[in-house]
């Protein structure tokens, strides 16, 4: 189950940035002007729909207009108010995406055959990585063992 989360973390980490950028640009140019439109849009504790609607497109289109604005007291709570739930959704809707990028098994993006899958030098048990018959990067076939050294080539010899 451990392979999961860190292959999940592995895949996404390079697009955590991003994600994080992402997020401060939705906030400043859509979360806000929002939260400015609800504040300013409630008339007498009635909510105006039309006038919020209105405002917020103002807001939307001139975002640093609504900078400071966000800093009054209804404002600022209006605006706490839009972002937590903001930031909730787009924290789910990344959990998501890292679950769905989750490897189906351990052994996924390894190459078969590799010595990849050979762990703490398993493979140099039997194989050697200084000298011998070339089966791949950092692993040969000694030719000074005992046993059975011979070597099947599958492939194609090209003579120019």
């Amino acid at each position: 189950m451990n392979y999961k989360v860190t292959g999940a973390i592995k895949k996404v980490k390079k697009y955590l940035i991003i994600y994080f950028i992402l997020w401060i640009f939705i906030v400043f140019s859509i979360i806000m002007p929002l939260g400015c439109g609800i504040a300013e849009g409630t008339v007498n504790g009635q909510f105006n729909f039309g006038n919020c609607f209105e405002i917020t497109t103002k807001y939307i289109l001139k975002p640093l207009t609504a900078f400071p604005k966000i800093f009054i007291q209804s404002n600022f709570k209006a605006f706490l108010g839009v972002l937590w739930k903001f930031t909730f959704v787009y924290i789910a809707i990344a959990i998501t995406g890292m679950i769905r990028n989750a490897p189906k098994n351990e052994y996924e993006d390894i190459e078969h055959g590799s010595s990849d899958w050979a762990t703490n030098g398993e493979q140099y048990q039997v194989l050697s990585n200084k000298k011998g018959i070339i089966l791949g990067e950092n692993n040969y076939l000694p030719v000074d063992k005992r046993g059975n050294v011979n070597v099947l080539v599958v492939g194609r010899i090209r003579i120019w």
